[in-house]
């Protein structure tokens, strides 16, 4: 058989050839703003991006190449009609999506991979309010990171190594211009669209976004006539609404709530979580739909929890949580309970307002860590909105009366907190319905552990110093 022979024309054409097609491997994808994980209803992995460019990023799922979906169009986050303040201009963003098939080994966004879920986590980061606020009188030195050190705080967490991460609510703090005689916040970006986005969660939270997949419970902080805009574009898990991006408040009605859904966690073992971003703590007055709108939102819940023999619940607003105020005058400290909208409207369906089987509350809000339980009869509950914005500086006492209840009927039995300090809580599961409950502080350091048994739980320090 007669050889090929090549001459010196056709070796540098070849050559060139091969050259061009390494270069097609050594370039890279540029990687979109962010890139991550949310869990959805039954604990459907959904992948999202958030990228700058006019095309989704590149999906790849066992080495497969997959399409993204447009969840929301490459666009600043447009103004609402009737706002208080003018909004300023805003980088243009299209957020993607795509579903993650079940038992998925590898999925890129753009070449970096993304965490896929656990059947069963084993341990588990808890944050919340993690924004810098920037409001009113009310002004966190967001370029300083003692001051706003939520970027440390996601990097500590990311370093424990999460199986899934839950935020309880309150993503964006920066509604307003920093003031001109405030240098610690200088420069930052503010108002309802991405940039103030970015910089107050997305960018902070990228270690811990490449870390674990996502639970994420709404806080007041993104209804519609806030964040909310944002926060259907960029996080919240259910297919988006016709008319139900809170870009128009003749649409609240549809924007501003969701279903709850359940993600398993195990066998027999699932989280509930539900939307409370539009409820009021002074109560809902006669003909206010949100009553009927949240007695909904229990029945659903109450529906859901029969799906498993344990259930934690998720949501932004505690039941069964004390936060602390002072008396302008007097200087007096006086406790309050929890919100009073939704004991009301969940009052209406359940008289212990959650159902019997639900064992454990997640919650945020109020800007601290707490811990109580009532022997039983009522879920124990677990606040972490210590996690970024400006602490809650009043305390709480070490233990309380039978008479001060958070909720009609809820004795306390143990109760702990911390005021005043930043961190993230851990869970790590011990048992079918046992946790051990760590706090930390923003390095990461341990500052206080509970042992969490069905309903109940205790922890070792009543008020951490």
């Amino acid at each position: 058989m007669k050889s090929s022979t090549f001459g010196p024309g056709a070796l540098t054409l070849l050559a060139l050839s091969l050259l061009s097609g390494c270069a097609s491997f050594i370039k890279h994808e540029a990687e979109p703003e962010a890139a991550f994980v949310v869990l959805g209803e039954q604990g459907k992995a959904i992948a999202r991006a958030i990228t700058t460019a006019p095309a989704c990023p590149s999906l790849s799922v066992d080495g497969h190449a997959r399409a993204m979906n447009v969840r929301s169009p490459l666009q600043a986050i447009p103004p609402r009609p009737g706002a208080r303040l003018h909004q300023p201009a805003s980088t243009a963003v299209m957020s993607c999506e795509a579903a993650i098939p079940a038992g998925a080994r590898q999925v890129l966004i753009a070449g970096r991979a993304l965490p896929l879920p656990k059947a069963e986590p084993q341990k588990i980061v808890v944050i919340g309010d993690t924004g810098c606020r920037i409001k009113n009188h009310e002004v966190q030195d967001c370029n300083d990171e003692k001051a706003f050190p939520f970027a440390h705080i996601a990097a500590a967490a990311a370093a424990f190594g999460p199986d899934l991460v839950i935020h309880v609510g309150d993503f964006h703090y920066r509604e307003e211009p920093c003031p001109a005689d405030r240098p610690g916040c200088k420069g930052s970006p503010w108002g309802y669209g991405w940039d103030a986005w970015n910089a107050d969660f997305f960018q902070p939270a990228k270690p811990l976004l490449h870390a674990a997949p996502w639970l994420v419970a709404r806080g007041n902080h993104e209804s519609c006539d806030r964040a909310g805009q944002g926060w259907w574009r960029y996080l919240d898990p259910h297919a988006i609404k016709p008319n139900g991006m809170c870009d128009d408040p003749n649409d609240d009605l549809v924007g501003d709530y969701s279903d709850p859904y359940a993600v398993p966690i195990g066998p027999g073992a699932q989280i509930i979580v539900f939307d409370t971003a539009n409820t009021s703590y002074k109560g809902f007055k006669a003909g206010d739909p949100r009553r009927a709108i949240y007695a909904d939102t229990l029945r659903k819940v109450q529906a859901l929890s029969r799906q498993a023999g344990y259930n934690i619940a998720l949501d932004h607003h505690p039941l069964f949580a004390f936060g602390a105020t002072e008396d302008k005058k007097t200087k007096a400290i006086s406790l309050f309970g929890g919100d009073k909208g939704l004991l009301e409207a969940f009052g209406d369906v359940e008289p212990d307002f959650l159902p019997s089987g639900i064992s454990v509350l997640l919650s945020g809000h109020v800007h601290l860590w707490e811990q109580t339980s009532f022997g039983g009869r009522f879920p124990t509950q677990f606040v972490a909105g210590f996690s970024g914005t400006d602490e809650d500086i009043l305390p709480l006492p070490a233990a309380v009366p039978p008479s001060e209840t958070p909720a009609p009927g809820a004795v306390v039995q143990h109760m702990s907190s911390w005021i005043d300090g930043f961190g993230f809580m851990t869970m790590e599961r011990t048992g079918p319905q046992d946790w051990l409950v760590t706090v930390r502080d923003r390095d990461g350091r341990e500052r206080n552990t509970c042992r969490v048994h069905g309903k109940e739980s205790s922890c070792e320090i009543a008020q951490v110093k």
